[in-house]
């Protein structure tokens, strides 16, 4: 019951904080202030405050449904963790709509290009990613997907192993040749602080959707690029 209510207060944090940055947007707020604002409150703290396109991995979905099933089961309704859940995909959810819609709301025939596909950085953990989800919208929707990731790719090219629509690069400026839109799935380390004019000469379009918010707007808007993030204005558009 213990790791049980431990993961579900933290995914709900998350979930909290997605549902924040959605009316941030609204309202031409920047999440990642109010980020800064909240998490200077020693009662609330800086952890699993930061919005983006919703949490994965093995413990948080998991333990998240059975504490929701363990609810059930004993006649108690978890109407918070309902949200959580809810909440999480329909981040994905948006954030998939974000990135059609900068492609001119259309992505067929369109190559999009994929930065990260582990749930979080440091791992080959590949379970309930977010990028999953959006994989499958891209080939769904009649994309070509070219992706890389430091550690996952063996376990993601696995999991898609029988659609020819997809291919892992072994370079991250690799997957950009042609592409319509950059999408980052995963913070890692090495996207931190790319070349970007490398990056504008490659691409087909200079269109990057960023599901982490690794890049400040302001720095964005000397790059050329339009920029689209979580819970923050657009630059560029």
């Amino acid at each position: 019951m213990t790791k049980y209510a431990a993961n579900s207060m933290l995914a709900t944090k998350i979930s909290l904080m997605n549902e924040f940055s959605r009316v941030c947007e609204r309202v031409g707020a920047d999440i990642e202030q109010v980020r800064r604002g909240i998490g200077s409150d020693f009662r609330i703290g800086p952890h699993f405050i930061f919005a983006g396109v919703g949490y994965g991995g093995s413990c948080f979905p998991k333990d998240v449904k059975a504490l929701i099933k363990t609810g059930r089961d004993y006649q108690e309704e978890m109407d918070i963790l309902d949200a959580v859940e809810n909440v999480n995909q329909q981040q994905r959810e948006n954030f998939f709509h974000k990135i059609k819609k900068s492609c001119g709301g259309s992505l067929k025939g369109q190559k999009i290009a994929l930065w990260g596909v582990a749930f979080k950085p440091g791992t080959d953990d590949i379970r309930e990613a977010p990028a999953l989800y959006l994989i499958e919208k891209f080939l769904a929707e009649g994309a070509t997907v070219s992706a890389y990731d430091p550690v996952a790719s063996e376990n993601a090219r696995e999991h898609f192993k029988n659609d020819k629509s997809l291919d892992f690069k072994e370079n991250q400026y690799d997957c950009l040749t042609a592409a319509s839109v950059l999408v980052i799935a995963t913070e890692w380390k090495s996207f931190r602080e790319p070349d970007f004019a490398r990056m504008k000469s490659l691409m087909k379009s200079p269109v990057l959707c960023d599901g982490r918010n690794i890049y400040n707007p302001k720095d964005m808007k000397d790059t050329g690029f339009r920029y689209h993030s979580v819970g923050r204005p657009s630059v560029g558009v």
